[in-house]
């Protein structure tokens, strides 16, 4: 008669061993990666924690790290000492928003130019257009500003959205993401299918390229956002300024009155970390496929 033998469960002390250190690995990563972000975002907290202090205990070293009481205040003291702030709050986001749609639109079909054309000198425009990068843009303030003094645009936004049309680095940027992400043979095809210039463009180039152009969007945006020296030169009255100028006038004129900057500086801050939350996967992938596409 037969016997049936019960075998016991072979154990593996390495391969267990092996199968705990990635996790082991992991968890440092995890709380490595989580400290910094802490320190990250501890200005921020900072900052907003400050706002609802007093100047006094701001001055004074002795603000906790806890919100105060003094926030309402500190808002009343801003809209006395800058009671167009919000205006300026617009005036910021008119700036922002066309600069942002005419940079990402003339910077993707300058980059589909260069990266699927052939035409005469397009390396050495290319390399001139790339030279204009490193020149510093203090350098041409005054001629920029004379050249709208000319125009008669000082005092407008025209200033900040017509140059947006030709920019350097959006046309770097989108040329290399379609020279290199987009296989040629894709537009030979939409050409035999029928499909347009501007059409491959628009319903090829463009989508394909959409993380390349939502990184340069939010980049562009963040940059409208908290431009200063422009406004600071081209606008004249106080109804046209940016928050950044409104911002740096109330601490020319009341400089003391710290917790009215901290609570302004606090409410110009959220749109921006509102942005980067919900763009930062948007500059993530477009870095991280123009990195693998140009390997």
């Amino acid at each position: 008669m037969a016997t049936m033998t019960t075998t016991s469960p072979i154990r593996n002390p390495i391969g267990a061993k092996a199968l705990r250190v990635p996790s082991i690995q992991k968890l440092v990563l995890y709380a490595l990666l989580g400290i910094m972000a802490l320190v990250t975002l501890f200005p921020f907290y900072w900052e907003f924690v400050l706002s609802t202090h007093s100047t006094g205990d701001i001055s004074s070293g002795t603000p906790s790290l806890f919100f105060g009481a003094e926030m309402l205040n500190n808002y009343q003291t801003l809209m006395e000492y800058v009671p167009y702030f919000w205006r300026s709050m617009i005036n910021s986001f008119i700036i922002a928003a066309p600069t942002t749609l005419v940079t990402v639109f003339f910077s993707a079909l300058g980059g589909y130019a260069f990266a699927r054309y052939q035409f005469k000198a397009k390396e050495k425009l290319f390399w001139i257009m790339l030279a204009t990068m490193m020149i510093p843009g203090q350098l041409g303030l005054i001629p920029w500003y004379i050249q709208m003094s000319w125009m008669g645009w000082t005092n407008t936004f025209w200033p900040f959205i017509i140059p947006a049309i030709g920019s350097a680095f959006g046309v770097f940027w989108m040329r290399q993401y379609i020279s290199s992400a987009i296989p040629a043979e894709l537009f030979d095809a939409a050409r035999i299918d029928g499909a347009s210039e501007f059409g491959m463009f628009w319903r090829i180039a463009l989508p394909i390229a959409a993380p390349a152009a939502g990184a340069l969007a939010i980049t562009t945006f963040i940059g409208g956002w908290n431009s200063f020296l422009g406004p600071l030169v081209i606008m004249q009255s106080p109804d046209m300024y940016t928050y950044a100028v409104a911002l740096a006038n109330l601490r020319g004129v009341h400089g003391t009155d710290t917790a009215a900057l901290l609570i302004g500086s606090s409410i110009a801050t959220i749109p921006m970390l509102i942005v980067t939350i919900f763009g930062s996967r948007k500059i993530v992938d477009g870095l991280a496929a123009g990195a693998l596409t140009g390997q």
